[in-house]
C-alpha cells in the first residue's frame, strides 16, 4: 500500500540540470522526513539530501550548493533539483521516507525503486 515513485531521471551532459520528483502514497506524508540517496555501481549507497517535516533542508558536502531539496505536502511530493551536474553524480537516485517516533528505537522507513541519472558527454 505504501509507494514511493521516483521520476525525472535521464541522461544529461556535465554542467546540465535535472529535476527529480518522488510521489508518495499510503502514508501521512507530512509526518515523514524525506531523503534522497544515491548508489552507483561499485560504490556504497550515499545519502544526498534530506528535508524535515518542518521544511529544513540538509545536504551532503558533495552536492552542497548545487542541489536543492524541497517538499510539497499538499501534493505528497519531494523534489531534488540538481544543477551543475558532474559525471560523479551518475547513480540511481532513491527516495526515502522516515518517521522517527519518540519511544520507539526503530523508525518507520520506506524506499522507492530509484531513477537512473547519467551525467556524460
Amino acid at each position: 500500500q505504501v509507494q514511493l515513485v521516483e521520476s525525472g531521471g535521464g541522461l544529461v551532459q556535465p554542467g546540465g540540470s535535472l529535476s527529480l520528483s518522488c510521489a508518495a502514497s499510503g502514508i501521512v506524508f507530512s509526518r515523514f522526513g524525506m531523503n534522497w540517496h544515491r548508489h552507483a555501481p561499485g560504490d556504497e549507497r550515499e545519502w544526498v539530501a534530506g528535508i524535515t517535516r518542518e521544511g529544513r533542508a540538509v545536504y551532503a558536502e558533495s552536492v552542497k550548493g548545487r542541489f536543492t531539496i524541497s517538499r510539497d505536502n499538499a501534493k505528497n511530493t519531494v523534489t531534488l533539483q540538481m544543477n551543475k551536474l558532474k559525471p560523479e553524480d551518475t547513480a540511481v537516485y532513491v527516495c526515502n521516507a522516515v518517521q522517527r517516533l519518540s519511544g520507539l528505537p526503530d523508525p518507520e522507513t520506506y524506499w522507492g525503486q530509484g531513477t537512473q541519472v547519467t551525467v556524460s558527454s
